[in-house]
């Protein structure tokens, strides 16, 4: 076979082979050709720090101060400039990552990365997110509208400035070696709203609960299920709002008299797991932009200056979600030299790459942070079908459809039938999984089934809003009343909001829209599509109902994903909150503190004692052992402080222990797909079970006996000395907790490539401290393995006395290019538990100055 058969051969390869087998090869060229080469390669996409760049369409000149993090500050004359500026600089340094993201919001995966990521772009097609971001944008403010266009200018002005992907980013050099011809389309104000609606799937909810606990129904009693869904511990937990009620229709923090509520809870049938299972199926065919799961959630506290030792208030953030490489914020600052109505913006914090302004981070009056709420504001809607029609109150109605074109980089295009109901798009006709739903589905009071059921997804995020009105209203407001009025414009995804400025007050406040279901079901499960009275009401909770708190009686207020409210609040919320280990001990940490220092308060971020080590270590203790190595975990139990840092041996034994009690009380009950993941809600389930030993839940179905609690523990003990021993070492003085629990920053497109040389180019790997439902909150899955699946993505201390002695890190670095200085240098101060100075005055700024680029207009 001559040179050209064999080339033609070649080409005939799936298009992911020839992408390995070009990457491999160039990457060996690389290698074979020296540091210079490789060098040229991997520094061609670093961006211009220093010196002058013009920038077409800016009306003045914008200075842009880099400290040695690459942390860029931002000064213009305007709020076109300003934004312009933010977002030449955040191509600068992200672009390949929000390239992705778009492709990701628009559904357009496949044109990058073949047919792989097919059913991800079907899935988003259906859904709509650009089509709901294009509706969005002429509901914006015109200055929401202007500071999009700016922005999206000054990504473009990069893009123009550099005509060779090569120039960009490594991962398009990558790309390219593999056969992709591509060149980025011009940014556009809709690329950055989409990504707002990446957020907002990540932190929708509980709808995987929704299914699960159908699923448990099939062979569990109502009484069982209900064990394995404990309400929240109101006794040992306090909400976020314990204080205040709902009076004619306005929270009032000061009121006493509680509302009532009482859900009604529809039965379910067994009939209809096998269709809410593939639509959960179908639903993780979108990746974790931000992550999901029970460690997807936030550490937010703010103290009044009564409990400040800088005498003002103090506020720590930390939200937790999915772990990647560059890490999901940004950090910067945006100041107008002069501040006017025409340029009003002195802020600084974390941003989205992508989206202009700060999402999370202080001005020069007040300070704000993020945690999730979680309410249930979505629903499966299970619809009859008849053809291209569908059921509602006795009558068919037809479908509405559209077909969308999506461009695969391997294959020729599919055409994609999108189909939808007055609730939603139908969700089973985007995946293979789902394909059989209607064949499975019965539903209550269901009429002949006739061609079956579809499922339908209502939820807020498909309804167009002004959230991005919100961002720079939070980044503009100076006061109480100004936060409050930003808050209200915050749609989706509906976020705890704490808060504190520098006349010394704090406050909370929940916003987000949150519907009002006809029937006053909560929404825990999937309702039959056909029957009017279980459509939302088309309203949703107002603003003023939702809770708050100013100034409270107690001086602090801690949110870390517990329930907001107690159940005297009328209206329903959700009953899937985090179970409160977290929020409980960071509280009980503030009451024991008294004045809290701003080391203090950092410090607490990374507080990794284990609440629930504390309640099942003096049971494993109890338990008689066989001596040897059988009983060395328990002599290291003995001694253990029950804090997990990454050295700890006590901390790996036990959470080998943890999995394993997981997986022998509970592998038995369920299906793998809804198998204990060991967070915050099993914590509360185990800690019930420990005090009923012969509960039926510690027998094993699989063998003749009955097992009891103990039975189960020891069993559970002696597998985890064999494992600790395989992973790591006969001898209890080498084992780790970091060792097992490793936190990998992996890119997310080619570090997840499979080909090893390409995913060493890209990802970083450390060993950790902390774990799941700690304040450290390095959480893990317990169906998985040890590996960290979602952590703290940033960690900051505002101090409202002194802004210059505020605290911040992010969990990578602020550049997105691999092997730039600034890439992961901050990970390597956030694994230790370190954080940075946050500079925010210009004198402050200037003494950490490492590069001044200077913005000049022309061109």
């Amino acid at each position: 076979m001559n040179l050209q058969e064999r080339w033609r051969v070649f080409r005939a390869w799936p298009w992911g082979a020839r992408w390995a087998i070009w990457v491999s090869l160039g990457l060996a060229l690389v290698l074979l050709a020296g540091t210079i080469t490789g060098v040229v390669l991997v520094r061609r996409p670093f961006p211009q720090l220093d010196g002058e760049i013009e920038v077409p369409g800016l009306e003045a000149e914008v200075t842009v101060i880099r400290d040695g993090n690459g942390i860029p500050q931002i000064y213009a004359d305007s709020t076109a400039d300003l934004m312009q500026a933010q977002g030449f600089v955040h191509a600068q340094d992200r672009f390949y990552e929000m390239d992705v993201r778009r492709h990701i919001t628009a559904g357009r995966l496949s044109e990058l990365f073949g047919r792989t990521t097919l059913e991800t772009d079907k899935a988003v097609r259906t859904m709509g997110w650009r089509r709901v971001a294009e509706r969005e944008l002429a509901l914006l403010e015109p200055e929401t509208r202007s500071a999009l266009e700016s922005y999206a200018d000054g990504v473009n002005a990069y893009l123009d400035q550099h005509s060779s992907t090569s120039e960009i980013s490594l991962e398009y050099t990558v790309l390219r070696a593999g056969g992709l011809d591509y060149q980025p389309e011009p940014w556009t104000p809709v690329d950055s709203l989409a990504w707002l609606k990446a957020m907002a799937w990540d932190l929708r909810g509980n709808m995987d609960d929704e299914v699960a606990r159908v699923m448990l129904s099939v062979n569990h009693t109502p009484e069982q299920v209900d064990q394995l869904y404990p309400a929240y511990p109101f006794a040992d937990h306090d909400p976020i709002v314990n204080q205040g009620a709902l009076v004619d229709g306005r929270y009032e923090p000061d009121a006493t008299s509680p509302g009532s509520r009482n859900p009604a809870r529809p039965a379910y049938t067994a009939d209809q797991v096998s269709a809410l299972k593939r639509a959960r199926d179908g639903i993780d065919a979108i990746p974790a932009l931000l992550g999901h799961g029970d460690g997807i959630g936030s550490n937010s506290w703010v103290v009044d200056g009564e409990h400040s030792a800088t005498g003002a208030p103090l506020l720590a953030n930390d939200p937790h979600l999915g772990t990647s490489l560059p890490g999901i914020w940004y950090q910067v600052g945006l100041h107008c030299r002069s501040i006017s109505e025409a340029c009003p913006f002195e802020t600084s914090g974390f941003s989205f790459a992508g989206v202009p302004g700060v999402v999370i981070g202080h001005n020069a009056d007040i300070a704000w942070g993020f945690t999730n709420l979680g309410p249930d504001v979505s629903d499966l809607f299970l619809e009859r079908l008849d053809g291209n029609r569908w059921l509602y109150d006795g009558k068919l109605r037809p479908l509405r459809t559209r077909t969308e074109t999506i461009e695969v980089a391997d294959g020729d295009d599919f055409e994609l039938t999108v189909r939808e109901t007055d609730h939603g798009p139908l969700l089973s006709d985007v995946s293979k999984e789902l394909s059989t739903v209607g064949a499975n589905a019965e539903a209550p009071a269901g009429p002949d089934r006739g061609n079956g059921y579809a499922v339908a997804l209502k939820w807020t995020a498909l309804e167009p809003s002004n959230t991005a009105d919100a961002i720079l209203e939070l980044n503009k407001a100076s006061d109480w009343d100004e936060f409050r009025s930003a808050a209200a414009d915050f749609a989706v995804p509906s976020q705890n909001l704490v808060y504190a400025d520098r006349e010394g007050h704090i406050g909370y406040q929940a916003p987000g829209r949150i519907p009002i279901r006809k029937s006053g079901n909560d929404g825990s499960l999937p309702v039959a599509g056909w029957l009017p009275e279980n459509d939302w009401s088309g309203k949703y909770i107002p603003f003023d109902a939702l809770p708050k708190l100013f100034d409270p009686e107690e001086g602090f207020i801690v949110t870390a994903n517990q329930a907001v409210v107690d159940d005297s609040y009328p209206n329903y919320l959700t009953d899937d909150w985090d179970y409160g280990y977290r929020s409980q001990r960071i509280r009980d940490l503030i009451a024991a503190e008294g004045d809290l220092s701003i080391d203090e308060m950092t410090d607490m971020q990374t507080d990794d004692r284990s609440a629930l080590a504390d309640v099942v270590v003096p049971h494993l203790l109890d338990l008689r052992l066989p001596t040897g190595y059988r009983d060395d975990g328990q002599s290291v139990l003995a001694d253990w402080d029950h804090r997990q840092g990454a050295s700890s041996a006590g901390a790996a034994y036990f959470n080998v222990v943890w999995k394993n009690l997981l997986e022998l009380t509970f592998a038995d009950e369920m299906r793998e797909s809804i198998r204990p993941n060991g967070g915050s809600r099993w914590w509360a389930v185990v800690t019930d079970l420990l005090d009923r030993p012969a509960d039926p839940f510690w027998d094993d179905r699989s063998t003749d006996e009955v097992e009891t609690r103990d039975d189960i523990l020891r069993a559970a003990m002696l597998a985890a000395s064999d494992e600790i021993i395989r992973l790591m070492s006969r001898r209890p003085g080498e084992w780790e907790w970091g060792q097992l629990h490793r936190l990998e920053l992996r890119n997310q497109t080619l570090g997840t490539s499979g080909i090893g040389p390409v995913e060493a180019l890209f990802n970083r790997s450390f060993k950790v401290g902390g774990g799941s439902s700690l304040v450290n909150a390095t959480s893990w899955d317990a169906v998985e393995g040890y590996e960290v699946t979602s952590a703290p993505s940033m960690r900051m201390v505002v101090s409202l006395g002194d802004l210059d002695d505020s605290r911040w890190i992010n969990l990578t670095g602020n550049s997105g290019h691999a092997f730039h200085a600034n890439y992961t240098d901050q990970a390597e101060l956030f694994v230790e538990g370190k954080t940075l100075p946050w500079a925010f005055s210009k004198d402050a700024v200037e003494a950490r100055e490492e590069h001044r680029l200077t913005l000049k207009p022309g061109g």
